[in-house]
């Protein structure tokens, strides 16, 4: 048997944070929490080997912000640095501590990201204090609660919104964890669609729909339950961008409903049915004992493999500077005379959409490298589970593709952990064009080399 133990802390930040970061939005801090936000950690041993999942309620982490944690968790746990799996689930309703253009509740913003390194190493060590003989296995549902994010126009342009005729990938992956005696100790869960439920109108904090998905597994099944955001570049919400707080927990409780269903139905042993007596009872009863007929398989591998995926030519970070200090100079006019909420509006997305440039820009400069930029496909594999992540939003063909060829039966393929660098797409999209090719810094290329990394990383651990 390998080990597992599981620990969590909450991160909820006060009330009045400064709050998400829409560029449809008119106001600037929360109301409050909705549901708490959670680090929720897992550690996994066999022999000599040790890793960590850490499934955190935030946005993004940044590469240097990744770094940093990751460094600390494993100088308080022990865990080497590669071992460790820093994963974000990429809220759009949390914690705002980025934006210039908002005024309000930064301090409180500022106040609330200094504790989550140390939450994150918290949970860490509670999780591996908690370590305990354990058994893995896997299972695959369905939910359809996403869709292909990027329909068209009628003159072509492509927005963000409902595409029925895109490509979707609506499999919910499960892992389960249970002590010796089959009781439940933790449950991954992943799934692909970007959690934009709650949009610009929503003035509260909130986990979006990975929350109550958690909520009702652990209801459901008990244990802890992470969450590990799928290849959602593309894929969003099917309902989406309301301020409406049914909606969130209603396509959680639909996805977690679904997990749970493929949870309690995983049994890491393979059994082999016994009939011990038929009993003399109304009706002749028969009693039967389904029997293991081998032990569960314990391997616990890591691997890591890095590769340069070619950049593309983006705006400079001056320019982007200078168009973002002039649209956040408008705003503050803006905000400062007695205009509409729909002129607030037009400013504040104006700034956002400068933001994102500059960021790209940042990006860019910070990264890439005579003209590439590097990432890391990392794989744990646990049992006959193999989890393969790497640091961007890509589109979910890439997870298609890695799956199909994978040498695992039961690949599960994530972006959103150990670092982030925006959108990694398909080469065909950038005939396409819309949202995610406009800020990507990566050039067409880059989706079959990243592919290429994750089933190296996957057939190293095999």
């Amino acid at each position: 048997m390998l080990n597992a133990g599981v620990a969590r802390v909450d991160i909820s930040p006060k009330v009045g944070v400064a709050h998400a970061g829409w560029g449809a939005q008119t106001h600037q801090v929360s109301l409050g929490n909705d549901m708490p936000l959670l680090v929720t950690a897992l550690v996994v041993t066999k022999d000599d080997v040790e890793l960590a999942i850490v499934d955190v309620d935030i946005g993004i982490f940044t590469n240097q912000q990744d770094k940093d944690i990751r460094e600390l968790i494993s100088k308080e746990s022990g865990i080497p640095f590669g071992n460790i799996r820093l994963a974000y689930t990429h809220t759009h309703s949390g914690p705002i501590t980025f934006g210039q253009w908002i005024k309000e509740g930064i301090d409180l913003a500022n106040e609330w990201w200094n504790t989550i390194p140390g939450a994150c190493a918290k949970a860490v060590a509670e999780a591996k204090n908690s370590i305990q003989p354990a058994r893995t296995g896997f299972g695959r549902g369905n939910c359809d609660v996403n869709i292909n994010r990027r329909p068209s126009r009628d003159n072509g342009e492509l927005f963000t919104g409902r595409n029925w005729d895109g490509f979707v990938d609506h499999s919910v992956d499960v892992v389960s964890f249970d002590d010796a005696d089959g009781n439940p100790i933790a449950t991954i869960v992943n799934y692909a669609m970007h959690p934009t439920i709650m949009g610009h109108e929503n003035q509260w904090v909130t986990p979006d729909f990975p929350g109550p998905m958690r909520s009702v597994v652990e209801h459901t099944v008990g244990g802890l339950c992470l969450f590990l955001q799928g290849a959602s570049g593309n894929q969003g919400p099917v309902d989406g961008f309301t301020g409406d707080l049914r909606v969130y927990r209603k396509a959680g409780a639909k996805l977690g409903a679904e997990a749970s269903r493929v949870r309690l139905n995983i049994d890491p042993l393979e059994r082999e049915e016994r009939l011990d007596q038929i009993l003399l009872s109304g009706a002749d009863l028969g009693i039967y004992t389904d029997v293991p007929t081998n032990e569960s398989d314990d391997t616990v591998a890591i691997s890591n493999v890095p590769v340069g995926l070619p950049s593309r030519d983006v705006i400079s970070l001056e320019d982007a500077q200078n168009a973002f200090n002039a649209a956040e100079n408008e705003l503050e006019k803006t905000r400062a005379s007695d205009t509409s909420e729909e002129e607030v509006r037009r400013a504040v997305s104006k700034v956002m959409r400068a933001n994102i440039q500059l960021s790209v820009a940042r990006l860019s400069d910070t990264n890439s490298r005579n003209g590439y930029i590097e990432i890391t496909a990392q794989s744990m594999r646990m049992g006959e589970t193999v989890l393969v992540s790497i640091p961007v939003e890509p589109f979910v063909e890439l997870a298609d593709e890695v799956k199909k060829r994978s040498g695992s039966a039961n690949t599960i393929f994530s972006g959103f952990s150990n670092g982030h660098i925006n959108y990694l797409a398909t080469d065909m999209a950038y005939e396409e064009g819309g949202y995610e090719v406009s800020v990507t810094v990566f050039a067409p290329g880059s989706a079959e080399l990243s592919i290429g990394a994750s089933l190296a990383a996957i057939d190293n651990v095999l």
